[in-house]
C-alpha cells in the first residue's frame, strides 16, 4: 500500500528508534550476557523514546525483541541463555510510533567467530544492500528477490524459503510479500513497485540446506540441519530515485 508523505515521516520516526535500539544492542551484547537482559534493555529504550515494542504480544509473542542464535533463523525468544564466545546473534526489532511501524534486524558476532561464519554475515548483509540499491519505482518486485538469491548462491550459501520480507506500515505485515528467491508463483503474480510503497526487505540465509523447523516453544525457527543462519533487514520506502531507508 502506498503511503503519504506524512505517513512516511511517522515511519521514519519509528525507524530512527529501531536503528538506535540496534546500535544499543551492539554495545551491550557480549559473552555471558543473557538474551533476556538484551530484551529488557531494548524494551526500556524503545519506550523511553516514545515508541512501542510491537513484537510484544503480536500473535502471542512473549517478548519485545527476537534474539536468534547460531542455527536459529528467526523468532528466537529471549530467555536466560547466556551468549558465548563464537556465537552469532540475530536481533530483530519492531517499533511502533503514533500507530506506524518500522522493522529491522542485524546479525552480529559475539567475540571471535570462525571465518566461515564471518563470511555468512558479510554475504547476508551485502545481499540486503544490493537489493536496496536496485529498488526503485517502476521496477519489478521480483528484481529484489533475484538480486538476493543470485548473490547468496554465488557465494556458496542458501536462501531460507519458508519466510519472506513484507509490506509494512500501520500493520506489521502488509502486502506485498517480498521473497528472497524467485519462484514460479512470484513470477506469475509479480508486481511493479510504485512510489510510496513501504516494504521490509530481509534476507535470511544459511550455510546448509534451506529446510527449517519450529522448536517446541512454537516460535523459534531453526535450520533442520542445525547449520548457521544469518538475518539482516531494513524498512524502506520506494521512490522514483531509489530506496529511502527508514531504519538507519
Amino acid at each position: 500500500m502506498r503511503k503519504s508523505p506524512r505517513e512516511i515521516e511517522l515511519m521514519r520516526a519509528a525507524g530512527r528508534i529501531t536503528a538506535d535500539a540496534l546500535r544499543l544492542v551492539k554495545e551491550i551484547a557480549k559473552q555471558d550476557v543473557t538474551t533476556d537482559y538484551l530484551n529488557s534493555e531494548l524494551e526500556k529504550y524503545i519506550i523511553s523514546q516514545g515508541g512501542v515494542p510491537v513484537f510484544k504480544g503480536y500473535r502471542g509473542f512473549p517478548k519485545s525483541i527476537c534474539t536468534s542464535i547460531n542455527e536459529e533463523v528467526v523468532h528466537g525468544v529471549p530467555d536466560q541463555r547466556k551468549l558465548r564466545n563464537g556465537d552469532i546473534l540475530s536481533v530483530d526489532v519492531g517499533v511502533g510510533y503514533r500507530k506506524y511501524i518500522a522493522d529491522a534486524a542485524i546479525t552480529m558476532p559475539i567475540g571471535e567467530i570462525s571465518l566461515e561464519a564471518k563470511k555468512l554475515l558479510d554475504v547476508c548483509e551485502k545481499s540486503l544492500s544490493l537489493a536496496i540499491e536496485i529498488t526503485r519505482a517502476n521496477e519489478k518486485l521480483s528484481l529484489i528477490s533475484r538480486t538476493i538469491q543470485e548473490y547468496v548462491e554465488k557465494n556458496g550459501f542458501f536462501v531460507v524459503r519458508n519466510y519472506t520480507g513484507h509490506g509494512i506500515g500501520r500493520c506489521m505485515h502488509e502486502d506485498p510479500q517480498v521473497p528472497n528467491f524467485v519462484s514460479k508463483s512470484l513470477l506469475e503474480t509479480d508486481e511493479i513497485l510504485m512510489p510510496g510503497v513501504t516494504i521490509a526487505i530481509e534476507p535470511m540465509i544459511c550455510m546448509g540446506k534451506c529446510d527449517t523447523e519450529v522448536l517446541s516453544n512454537k516460535w523459534t525457527v531453526v535450520t533442520k540441519d542445525r547449520k548457521l543462519s544469518a538475518h539482516f533487514e531494513h524498512t524502506i520506502v520506494v521512490t522514483e530515485d531509489g530506496a529511502d531507508i527508514l531504519t538507519q
